[in-house]
C-alpha cells in the first residue's frame, strides 16, 4: 500500500537538512553564485550529514535511508540552490546507486565504500562535445591490451568534472558496433583523477547553477585495469539508462524543491509589495500564478514520492521516474518564471533570488533527458511502442524498518 505520510526518520532528515542547508549555505549563496565559485568546503559537511551515502547500505559505508530519505535530501537542498542538489545527483544517485547494482565486490570495496563515506567524490560521464540525449553519438572508445584497457576521448558538460576523484565513463569496446551504432559495443569503466593521460578543466561560459562546478576531460590513453570494468562488456549502455533512472529521480525530487523556493518567495514578496494601494497579493493575477505554483509543487511532489516507494520495494520505475523528472522541471521552469513576474523590476535584480532560480532551472529540463524526449517516452509507454525489460541488477528494495 502506498503511503506518502513522512515518517520520524524521513522528518528528522528534513529538518536536519533544511537547517544545515540554511545556516550554513543560503547566507552566502548569492556571493558564490556572482563569483561563479564552487566552494568545496560544502562536501565534507555534506558527507559529515550522511548525504554523500544516503542511500548507500551501512555495509558499504552509507547511512543506509530508503529512497524517498534520497528524494527529500534533494529537495531542500535545491530549495536553497541548484548547485546542491547536483552534487547529489551526479554522486549519490548516478554514480553510487550505480555501483551497489552493477559493482562487483571489490569494486565497491575500493570506491563505493570511500565514496559513500564522503573521503572520495565521484561523478558520471557520458555526455560529449557531439553527444547528449544520442548516447549512440559517443565517439570515445576502450580498446583491451591484456588485462588493460586504454582509453581514448573526451567529456563534455559533466558535473563536478574538475572536482570529482572518481567517474563512471561510457566508452566503445566494440568499435566494428560503433560504426553500427549498435549500443551492445558499449561499455562501462571506474577512471580515477589520478591515472596517467586524464586532464579536466571548469566551463565557465555557462549562465545557470553558476555556484556548482561543471567541467570537461579529456583521455589521452588512459590505462584502466581490467577490473575497472562495470559489469561485462558490451553492457555499458544498460549501465547508463540504470543509472539515469536513479539521477533523475533525484533532479525530479530537487525540481519540486526549487517550486517550493519560488512559491514561499513569490508568497512573501506578494504579501510586502504594495501597488494602487494594496498588497499585490490582492491581485487575481498574482493569485493565479501563486496557486499555480502550489498545484505544480504538489503534483511534482507525490510524482517523486510514488517513484521513491516503487524504488523502495524493488519494482521497475522508469517510467514513473521519468514522469516525475518531465513534470517536475517544467513546473520549476514554469514557477521561475512566474516568481520573476510577480517580483516585477525586482525581480529582474540580483538583489532578490528568484533570478538566480530562473537562471538555475532550465538545465534540469534539458540535462537526463530533455522534455521533449522524455515526452516522446511517456507517448511511447501509452501507445506500446515501448516496453522496458528488467535489466540484470536492479536497485535492492528497501529492507529498513518503518516507524
Amino acid at each position: 500500500m502506498v503511503s506518502f505520510e513522512l515518517n520520524e526518520d524521513h522528518r528528522l532528515l528534513e529538518q536536519s537538512v533544511r537547517e544545515w542547508a540554511h545556516r550554513e549555505v543560503a547566507p552566502r549563496i548569492r556571493e558564490l553564485d556572482r563569483a561563479h565559485r564552487f566552494d568545496p568546503s560544502i562536501l565534507p559537511q555534506m558527507a559529515s550529514l550522511g548525504l554523500l551515502g544516503i542511500s548507500v547500505p551501512a555495509e558499504y559505508g552509507g547511512a543506509g535511508m530508503d529512497y524517498i530519505s534520497l528524494g527529500i535530501a534533494s529537495e531542500e537542498l535545491e530549495y536553497v540552490d541548484t548547485s546542491l542538489r547536483v552534487i547529489m545527483s551526479v554522486h549519490a544517485g548516478l554514480n553510487c546507486l550505480t555501483l551497489l547494482s552493477w559493482g562487483t565486490e571489490e569494486q565497491k570495496q575500493r570506491y563505493l565504500v570511500p565514496q559513500a563515506q564522503g573521503l572520495k567524490i565521484a561523478s558520471f560521464a557520458l555526455t560529449e562535445p557531439s553527444a547528449g540525449s544520442d548516447a549512440r553519438g559517443i565517439e570515445s572508445v576502450a580498446i583491451r591490451h591484456g588485462d588493460r584497457y586504454v582509453l581514448t576521448g573526451e567529456k563534455m558538460w559533466i558535473s563536478l568534472g574538475h572536482v570529482a576523484d572518481n567517474f563512471l565513463v561510457f566508452a566503445w569496446t566494440d568499435l566494428e558496433k560503433k560504426r553500427a551504432r549498435d549500443t551492445s559495443g558499449m561499455s562501462a569503466f571506474i577512471v580515477e583523477r589520478t591515472f596517467k593521460g586524464f586532464a579536466s578543466g571548469t566551463l565557465d561560459q555557462k549562465w545557470g547553477i553558476l555556484a556548482g562546478n561543471t567541467g570537461f576531460f579529456k583521455m589521452d590513453e588512459v590505462e584502466v585495469p581490467r577490473e575497472n570494468l562495470v559489469g561485462r562488456e558490451g553492457e555499458g549502455f544498460k549501465i547508463a539508462m540504470f543509472a539515469l533512472d536513479q539521477g533523475r529521480y533525484t533532479v525530479a525530487a530537487g525540481a519540486t524543491g526549487l517550486v517550493r523556493a519560488c512559491r514561499d518567495a513569490s508568497v512573501q514578496y506578494a504579501r510586502t509589495r504594495k501597488t494602487f494601494g494594496v498588497e499585490i497579493g490582492e491581485h487575481q493575477l498574482v493569485k493565479e500564478m501563486i496557486a499555480q505554483m502550489e498545484s505544480d509543487y504538489q503534483a511534482s511532489r507525490l510524482l517523486w514520492m510514488r517513484a521513491g516507494w516503487l524504488k523502495n520495494v524493488g519494482q521497475r520505475n522508469t517510467r514513473e521516474t521519468g514522469l516525475a523528472k518531465w513534470f517536475a522541471t517544467v513546473a520549476s521552469e514554469r514557477a521561475a518564471g512566474d516568481a520573476v513576474q510577480v517580483h516585477g523590476a525586482n525581480g529582474y535584480s540580483d538583489e532578490y533570488p528568484v533570478g538566480r532560480f530562473y537562471r538555475n532551472c532550465k538545465g534540469a529540463v534539458i540535462y537526463e533527458g530533455t522534455r521533449e524526449i522524455h515526452k516522446i517516452m511517456q507517448a511511447d509507454y501509452l501507445l506500446g511502442y515501448r516496453t522496458d525489460r528488467p535489466s540484470r541488477c536492479e536497485l535492492p528494495a528497501w529492507e529498513g524498518t518503518t516507524k
